[in-house]
């Protein structure tokens, strides 16, 4: 089993090449945000649990997320990896994750994370604000205050993942093509 983590500012193309490591390397996409609201909308105990915090507008405690991506692992036990994208968000996350995977006798292959400078993330969203319909995505005082918790958030969690030498960063600007083939450069070295 191959897993990856897929790192990137907002507007960085993780979605885009999330969708396309996907299909090329059969992986199993776990998004967070994704789980919860599949979760919500089954009524699991999960589910309900998460849907709790999220009415009131809280974070949803770590150990819901990763009750739900324990669930994920359990339901593809015969995938062929996973690939996780907006989680881990903090190191205990990392931590809680390592350790579930460790449980099911498994591990974080690399970490991948997509480097692309302020600028252009910011010219990326607000183009994609033209069309998305998401208001954040217009405003770009809004959008350099995510990009800031971002890098606040997440430059922790990459420490962790140098440490125990599983971090690469891969350049994300260029072309969709040129990225995914930096990306699967990246992969089938670890995967030797």
């Amino acid at each position: 089993m191959f897993n990856l983590i897929l790192f990137g500012p907002p507007g960085s193309g993780k979605g885009t090449q999330a969708e396309k490591l996907v299909g090329k390397y059969k992986l199993i996409h776990l998004s967070t945000g994704n789980l919860l609201r599949e979760e919500i909308s089954k009524k699991t105990p999960l589910g309900l649990e998460a849907k709790k915090f999220m009415d009131k507008g809280q974070l949803v405690p770590d150990e819901v997320v990763i009750g739900m991506i324990d669930s994920s692992l359990e339901h593809h036990k015969n995938a062929a990896g996973f690939l996780f994208d907006g989680f881990p968000r903090t190191v205990a996350q990392a931590k809680a994750l390592d350790k579930l995977l460790e449980l099911r006798k498994n591990s974080i292959n690399t970490v991948l994370a997509l480097e692309v400078g302020d600028e252009e993330v910011v010219k990326r969203i607000l183009d994609r604000g033209k069309t998305s319909g998401r208001s954040d995505d217009t405003n770009e005082e809004v959008i350099r205050k995510r990009l800031s918790v971002y890098k606040d958030e997440t430059a922790p969690v990459a420490e962790h993942y140098i440490k125990s030498k599983k971090f690469q960063s891969v350049k994300g600007e260029g072309s969709i093509d040129e990225i995914f083939f930096s990306l699967c450069e990246a992969i089938d070295k670890k995967k030797k």
